[in-house]
């Protein structure tokens, strides 16, 4: 049933992956529901769900990475360097690397065991070129090795966008792209973020709705460049973006 819906999704979306890609996302699958057992990794353990609203709905991300004269396959797509804020079970930032593996991810996560987690699936798979920092964005944002050092930084139902701009943007450098995935009402969010866009350097790029089917929720890509680097006061100490969003 999990490979049936992933296919099927990819085929919507018009992604070929190779099978190596599609048995690593099954393993990967089955390591979400084992450790799900032990610590609250999703709510969405069912096999055909996790395939559409946790995988195929990280993987639309693709639609606004790829690259004008890249080729179609993602396997095929030069390296670039990908943050994954607030990953959770690993999601987008894992199945972005398991269809694009030339992509240098560091996933972001705070919640020790949720790392560790992160940490057994790309042993697991083999998989190089993925790092996993437990520690909060706000402390990641801040540390010369990674701020303005990312190609992508990349989010998806991590907090509202005046907050979650706070979160990408100061890890992204100058021409490249934070993406916020979020749901199909975004005018509020976009309205309430052109205050944290101008401090951050950031402005508004593209707006991808995805065609979903009926029965799956909606989701709008809101794609974000980097035009001027962002000043050295941001990101805020943790925990203040949330409280005090900037207007």
């Amino acid at each position: 049933m999990f490979r049936r819906v992933l296919e099927e999704g990819l085929s919507g979306l018009g992604w070929t992956l190779p099978e190596s890609a599609l048995e690593a996302m099954a393993r990967y699958a089955r390591m979400v529901r084992e450790w799900n057992e032990r610590i609250n990794l999703t709510t969405l353990v069912d096999p055909e769900a996790m395939a559409a609203r946790h995988f195929i709905d990280s993987l639309t991300a693709l639609m606004v990475l790829r690259e004008p004269g890249w080729p179609p396959a993602p396997a095929q797509w030069p390296a670039r360097r990908l943050a994954d804020i607030g990953s959770g079970a690993g999601f987008p930032g894992l199945a972005l690397k398991l269809a694009w593996p030339a992509l240098e991810v560091t996933l972001i996560e705070s919640v020790g065991k949720k790392a560790r987690f992160l940490e057994a699936v790309a042993q697991e798979l083999g998989l190089d070129g993925v790092t996993v920092l437990a520690r909060r964005a706000e402390e990641v944002g801040q540390d010369p090795a990674h701020r303005e050092r990312y190609d992508i930084a990349i989010a998806r139902a991590v907090a509202a966008l005046p907050v979650l701009l706070e979160y990408l943007l100061p890890l992204v450098r100058v021409n490249g792209m934070a993406v916020a995935m979020k749901g199909a009402e975004v005018e509020e969010e976009l309205a309430a973020a052109r205050g944290a866009l101008e401090r951050l350097g950031g402005r508004l790029r593209e707006r991808r709705e995805v065609a979903w089917p009926p029965h799956l929720p909606p989701r709008t890509l809101l794609v974000f460049e980097k035009a001027a680097p962002t000043p050295a006061g941001y990101p805020r100490r943790p925990g203040i973006p949330e409280k005090r969003p900037l207007r």
